[in-house]
């Protein structure tokens, strides 16, 4: 299994008793999506696709997963999710964590955020809440790269049956039901910044 993984070759994500750092968070990689200015699946990409993002949520993570079409996916060598409700947009990606998962804590991204910051994704995973988001200088606020606790996993469902499709729109129906919103205030909106054309990939050489 990947948490077995991890420890053999990331030595900082195990205990000195050899169990797994961050037992208690997950990180979900939501992949999958149309890629249309890109011309080819972005979470498929190198340097830049979901592998790159799982190196960079993987040291805040006890696990990290890939939500998606496990047979177009597993060839990247982590676990692999199907959503209930493909082909209709991210939020489905987040039900499907929330449904799936067996812990409190899980981190939602994006496959095509390269430049993510682990300081910036373990500040999210200790801000507590029922959803814990980054809030930019603007105001605005970034809901695919969250913390969500899985007591909102019902909410979201709900809000998908009831056709709710903008992942925008998310927080504030959870906020509506009384779940607690957090936000990280963060100075620049780079770390989460996201890839939709192959001029965008080329900033990102290095692997």
């Amino acid at each position: 299994m990947f948490p077995i993984r991890l420890c053999k070759i990331r030595n900082d994500v195990c205990k000195t008793d050899g169990s797994i750092r961050f037992a208690d968070r997950a990180g979900w990689i939501l992949v999958g999506g149309l890629s249309r200015r890109m011309g080819t699946d972005k979470a498929l990409l190198a340097p830049a696709g979901a592998i790159r993002v799982a190196a960079a949520i993987s040291p805040v993570c006890g696990t990290v997963i890939l939500v998606g079409d496990p047979a177009k996916y597993s060839s990247l060598g982590l676990p692999v999710i199907p959503d209930a409700f493909p082909g209709i947009g991210p939020i489905a990606g987040i039900e499907a964590a929330l449904r799936s998962t067996s812990v409190d804590n899980n981190l939602i991204v994006a496959c095509d955020m390269p430049a993510l910051d682990a300081a910036i994704l373990d500040a999210l995973f200790e801000a507590g809440g029922d959803c814990s988001l980054p809030q930019y200088p603007n105001g605005k606020i970034e809901p695919l790269c969250a913390v969500y606790h899985r007591r909102c996993a019902q909410a979201v469902r709900t809000a998908l049956e009831n056709g709710l499709r903008r992942v925008t729109d998310l927080p504030q129906v959870l906020a509506s039901q009384g779940f607690e919103l957090r936000y990280l205030q963060v100075s620049s909106p780079a770390p989460f910044a996201n890839l939709n054309t192959p001029e965008d990939v080329a900033r990102y050489p290095n692997g």
